[in-house]
């Protein structure tokens, strides 16, 4: 009686069965959409793995949802990035609704198009709604026949008792309670003027927008995630959607019901994704590259955070105690305030390649390989023995001069590695067999991503530096008010990229001098306290979100500490118009500061390293610390009030929880 309750699934293509987590598809192989599994198909005849009803039929005809009878959701996806390819290989055999027999063929597709497309052609089970009906699931791997069984779901205890009590009970209650539920949390009938949805999402319009709860909505069995946007309260629920619509209609009354709305929210969506446009291009790249870097840093921002802070607190035992750089204790408290911002290339690896899909452990290894000490000494006192486009060539590889950079603190050569990674794993398991990916899978991976990073990567890092700095030394020879806006504004856009240790050089110059004084140093200084300023703004602005509160209060007191890392990454370029009017705010302090024409006579800024103001008696500036006090208290005003009134609102935090939480550099995985 146990094996009767348990699903049988069938192979819906011949060809050879592997584990979910074998697919090439980094979403399908973390389980992102559920367990399953996948087939190399030899043949294009696809069948349907259950007894079931279907539920979901993709524009693009590459997916196929089924319900079956039992209640799991499985998701049949004709392979992979096909949605690209607009339907062209794909032929449907079945109608949305119709009840199907396991081995029953309900479409095919054209493997040799799909191959010429570029594309994978590997076709995956993953039932969907896995976390409410699977205990687990047991996959038989290797060739199989379409029709023949290819996996076994042991469904949950509970699960199992509802499918027995059910079996003479067409009309399944979930969707009903789902609905339900849903009602009373947006407020009640009373509080719904309309109801539309989309491909994925109910789309409320609301009397009073106040009135639902978000995480209470978000807590819903059935319900994904929720989203405040365009005037409407909206629901995400996937590819039920339109199930939980019809019962929540069945409850509400046809007069909630806006079909010709529903009708222009699916073409907006559907134009959202085939928008391939210049511009529509350009901008799903810049929100990616920016998501990915904040999505790889923020794990680690409250790491920074605590490091900054530690290295403000080390700052004052120095300044104003005379603690000794030599002393143990210093050495000792100085390793925990740099040991993250040391390792941070390992660290961003691992989160980047969490963010991209790609192995986090081998991207994590890769940044390690970059920090090495002896990869380290030669980019920092190795052996010049040239120039090539203004790098210094100080090594050779295979006889090959090259330059090694400095990758201690870097981020971007990071996400760059796991975004190759993400790119190269599916491509190395589409070679390797299996029985040899264990240790040649890293090996390839190491090797290839490794070598692109330290000759291409790095040395291209340094030719836009080498730029920058003769940019800024440019920009230092005009009027003060200007290079010193120009400067602030902008500087904080170097340290995303890394490209601000191209400024370290010019300010280690200007402070190496027989009387060490740098102007440079002070608009950076100014620029980490607007960043500060702007987390401020959204700690003072938020009140439905306590963590965010709670990491923006930190970034603002790391930022005060001259450290910036935490409100750019956790706070500022997440919610984009933060950093760029807080930027702005920099720019404006920027004038103040150039008017005043404030120096820096040390290294630590922003305010921790007031100390660094006071002008020696050689200078004779003795304005020059009221200066900097002046500049900075403008600075933080101006990028504070800016934020307040233009660049953040409570509901923006709201509309990040609802984006999406995998992405691809250029593409959003949804």
């Amino acid at each position: 009686m146990a094996d009767e309750k348990k699903l049988h699934l069938v192979a819906p293509v011949s060809g050879l069965a592997m584990a979910i987590t074998d697919v090439s598809d980094p979403v399908f192989s973390q389980k992102m959409m559920g367990d399953g599994f996948g087939i190399e198909p030899s043949d294009g005849q696809i069948a349907a793995p259950v007894d079931g009803r279907i539920m979901m039929i993709a524009d693009t005809k590459h997916a196929i949802g089924i319900k079956a009878n039992d209640g799991a959701e499985l998701l049949i996806h004709l392979g992979i990035d096909t949605v690209e390819l607009k339907g062209a290989p794909f032929e449907i055999d079945t109608a949305m609704d119709a009840k199907v027999k396991a081995g029953d063929v309900i479409g095919s597709m054209d493997l040799d198009a799909i191959k010429k497309a570029g594309k994978k052609t590997t076709v995956i089970v993953a039932i969907t709604n896995t976390k409410d009906v699977v205990d687990h699931l047991d996959v038989t791997p290797g060739e199989v026949k379409r029709g023949e069984e290819v996996a076994v779901m042991t469904p949950k205890a509970a699960v199992a008792a509802q499918a027995t009590a059910a079996t003479s009970n067409k009309k399944e209650s979930k969707y009903a309670a789902t609905a339900r539920q849903i009602i009373a949390d947006v407020g009640g009938a009373q509080n719904v003027n309309s109801l539309i949805h989309c491909i994925t999402r109910l789309r409320f319009y609301l009397k009073d927008e106040q009135k639902p709860d978000d995480d209470t909505v978000r807590n819903i069995p059935g319900v994904i995630d929720v989203a405040r946007a365009n005037g409407q309260y909206q629901v995400v629920i996937g590819q039920a959607v339109t199930d939980v619509y019809d019962e929540v209609i069945k409850q509400l009354g046809p007069g909630y019901s806006n079909a010709e709305g529903t009708a222009e929210a699916i073409k907006e969506t559907q134009a959202e994704v085939k928008d391939t446009s210049f511009l529509g291009t350009l901008k799903r790249w810049a929100q990616a590259l920016i998501g990915t870097i904040t999505g790889s840093m923020i794990p680690v921002i409250g790491l920074l955070a605590a490091s900054g802070m530690l290295k403000g607190v080390l700052n004052i035992m120095t300044t104003w105690f005379h603690l000794s750089t030599t002393d143990p204790t210093y050495v000792i408290i100085s390793a925990m305030g740099d040991a993250a911002f040391y390792f941070l290339p390992v660290i961003v690896g691992f989160t980047a390649a969490q963010k991209l899909g790609s192995d986090p452990v081998i991207v994590g290894i890769i940044g390690a390989f970059l920090i090495y000490p002896s990869i380290a000494k030669i980019a920092t006192a190795g052996k010049v023995s040239g120039t090539l486009l203004g790098m210094g060539i100080n090594a050779s590889f295979f006889g090959l001069p090259v330059h090694i950079a400095n990758y201690t603190y870097s981020i971007f050569p990071m996400i760059f590695a796991a975004w190759m990674a993400s790119k190269l794993e599916p491509w190395i398991k589409s070679w390797m067999p299996l029985v040899l990916r264990m240790i040649f899978t890293p090996l390839v991976e190491i090797f290839l991503v490794g070598m692109t990073v330290v000759l291409i990567v790095g040395p291209l890092i340094t030719v836009l530096s080498s730029a920058i700095t003769s940019g800024i030394q440019a920009l230092l020879s005009l009027t003060p008010m200007i290079s010193d806006a120009i400067i602030a504004g902008l500087y904080q856009v170097l340290v995303i990229f890394g490209l601000h240790w191209a400024v370290i050089p010019v300010i280690t110059a200007q402070l190496s001098s027989a009387h060490p004084e740098s102007v440079l140093n002070g608009i950076v200084s100014i620029s980490m306290i607007a960043q500060g300023a702007g987390a401020l703004a959204v700690w003072v602005k938020t009140k439905h979100n306590p963590a965010l509160k709670g990491l923006s209060l930190s970034a603002f007191i790391s930022a005060c500490c001259g450290i910036t890392e935490p409100a750019m990454y956790g706070v500022n370029l997440k919610y984009g118009r933060v950093f760029i009017f807080a930027s702005i705010g920099a720019a404006i302090g920027g004038v103040v500061n150039g008017l005043l024409g404030v120096s820096m006579y040390g290294f630590t800024g922003s305010f921790i390293g007031f100390p660094s103001f006071a002008a020696p008696g050689w200078a004779h500036n003795p304005g020059n610390f009221a200066g900097f006090w002046i500049a900075s208290i403008v600075t933080l005003v101006a990028a504070f009030l800016l934020v307040y009134f233009f660049g953040y609102k409570d509901a923006d935090a709201n509309a990040a929880k609802a984006a999406p939480k995998k992405k691809r550099l250029g593409k959003t995985v949804e």
